[in-house]
């Protein structure tokens, strides 16, 4: 492969001041993860203390190996939710090593509101889970959580993807012989006591842990029996009378230690082989993506200076460079790892499109992961496009992502809009991982667009009641659409809702690849079932 020739210019003032702006969103975002992650918890924190119970990130420090990394999913979930007060959706998950395997780790932030399951707390989990089957990970349960928030039960009980699947996730995963690990560190209530009750073990703290259908106050008021959290659902109960637990301990400390020697026991899985090499990082500086990328998603850049800063030795072999030039397609190296990049340089023209069905076939011939880079306004309009069979040619790129078998991960670089983002493997289309960067946005079509296309057809109306608007009244119809589109289509407005697995900053994107590839070759690599392609 060559090294891809850089055309940035790092010493020019146009770089310095890209560089600046996009330094300060990234800034800004940090400093959201770690609001998120610490503010605000003073009297949830006081209330642990009184318990004898740590902090759920104190808690983490203890599980994984020191000095590993660990990947945090959704830590900004919730955000714009909730008037803000259930900052990561009450719960931290992630990907770290615990006695040198790769787990998915869910643990309840019980300094939010007791660790009370909101709605997007639901759907944080069953993403987890659903990460854990699609990749094969062991799963830790770090559990203690004060049960559904019952104010907005409606939304956490009945449907397909709320709390049921939480649990239904649990048992695929066991029938997979996938293993699970409950630490039960405080109250597993209601729903939450099947966490520990599906898990291949089980350890409960004396005192503090507690695993109960119903609690003592719904004891007392549907029978009128009176009894202690102890006595109802403790350690003592369940690991000597019910069996519901299997390991009793004197303290947090001592259940997280016997976690890890449970983990320890685990069967290291073996990894799909895709072809590797050593391991060497670009041969440009990463940090220079913040003076390519630009802050507003309406200015182009190139997707080849994008790559070159985050693929080993820069080193790209690029797929029909001078055909369908709007979709660069290339193989490279992630951290050894060999991989095929679909990554957007305009709108999805014909050629584009074909020439992305195509190179995702050959991935699935060669069985090389797929990195999806997204920053597209869509597949192009109009009549002779139209004519020229853009829909039939994007149909026949959806039908490649959907038919794809080898894992497929997506990084929103920029812009998101419309059938693009379909194209480009979505959200929709089963990613193993899908991040945005901080500049990104999602939506339908782009706000100023959509703003024009309301705005004129309003006219219109008025027009066939004889009515002419003025500018002002023009204006008022314009502008609460366009602040609208700005909102929801924010990166921050697309985390909240977990439509992605959290925000990267670009610097830490290869990094975030390598782990998600790594845990995803524990999954062997099927042969693709394609469709049928309209030719």
């Amino acid at each position: 492969m060559h090294r891809i020739e850089t055309h940035i210019d790092t010493h020019s003032e146009e770089f310095k001041s890209k560089a600046a702006q996009y330094r300060e969103l990234v800034a800004g975002f940090r400093e959201k993860q770690r609001a998120a992650r610490f503010d605000g918890r003073e009297r949830g924190l006081e209330r642990l203390r009184r318990q004898n119970k740590q902090f759920v990130r104190d808690r983490l420090d203890q599980l994984l190996d020191p000095g590993t990394p660990f990947l945090e999913l959704s830590s900004l979930a919730a955000n714009q939710s909730y008037d803000g007060e259930v900052p990561g959706a009450g719960l931290v998950c992630g990907i770290g090593i615990v006695s040198g395997r790769e787990v998915l780790v869910r643990a309840d932030d019980s300094s939010v509101k007791g660790g009370a399951m909101y709605p997007l707390s639901v759907k944080k989990i069953v993403r987890a889970l659903d990460i854990a089957i699609e990749n094969r990970l062991p799963v830790v349960h770090l559990c203690d959580s004060a049960g559904a928030f019952l104010p907005m039960q409606a939304e956490i009980f009945a449907d397909k993807y709320t709390g049921g699947r939480t649990f239904r996730n649990q048992c695929v995963l066991s029938k997979m012989g996938v293993p699970q690990v409950s630490v039960v560190l405080g109250h597993c209530t209601a729903g939450g006591a099947y966490v520990p009750a599906l898990s291949d073990y089980a350890i409960i703290v004396r005192g503090t842990g507690a695993i109960f259908l119903g609690g003592p106050p719904l004891v007392k008021a549907a029978t009128g029996e009176v009894v202690t959290a102890d006595e109802l659902g403790g350690a003592d109960l369940h690991t000597t009378t019910s069996g519901t637990a299997d390991y009793p301990a004197d303290s947090e400390q001592e259940a997280i230690a016997m976690a890890r020697e449970i983990v320890a026991q685990f069967h290291q899985p073996r990894k799909a082989d895709i072809g590797q090499a050593p391991p060497e990082p670009p041969y440009y500086d990463p940090e220079e993506l913040y003076g390519i990328l630009p802050t507003d998603v309406r200015i182009q850049f190139d997707m080849r200076e994008v790559i070159a800063r985050m693929v080993d030795g820069s080193r790209f072999h690029e797929y029909q460079p001078a055909y369908g030039t709007t979709l660069v397609c290339g193989y490279a190296h992630i951290w050894g790892y060999r991989v095929g990049i679909l990554a957007n340089n305009g709108v999805l023209f014909n050629d584009s499109a074909l020439k992305g069905a195509h190179f995702i076939t050959l991935c699935n011939q060669n069985r090389t992961p797929i990195v999806f880079l997204q920053n597209i306004t869509g597949f192009m309009v109009g009549r002779d496009y139209e004519a020229q069979g853009i829909t039939k040619d994007g149909a026949k790129m959806l039908m490649a992502v959907v038919g794809s078998e080898v894992p497929k991960f997506t990084v929103i670089c920029g812009g998101s809009f419309g059938a693009g983002n379909y194209g480009m493997a979505g959200r929709a289309y089963d990613s193993r991982f899908l991040w945005s960067w901080p500049g990104s946005q999602i939506s339908v079509m782009g706000g100023e667009v959509a703003a024009g296309v309301l705005t004129e057809l309003k006219v219109r109306q008025m027009a066939r009641k004889g009515e002419q608007p003025t500018e002002a009244q023009i204006a008022a119809i314009r502008e609460p659409v366009v602040a609208e589109y700005r909102r929801t289509s924010s990166a921050y407005y697309a985390t909240s809702e977990i439509w992605d697995d959290g925000i990267l900053d670009p610097v830490d994107t290869r990094n975030a690849l390598g782990i998600g590839i790594s845990c995803a070759l524990n999954t062997p690599i099927e042969k693709p079932g394609y469709g049928v392609f309209r030719l």
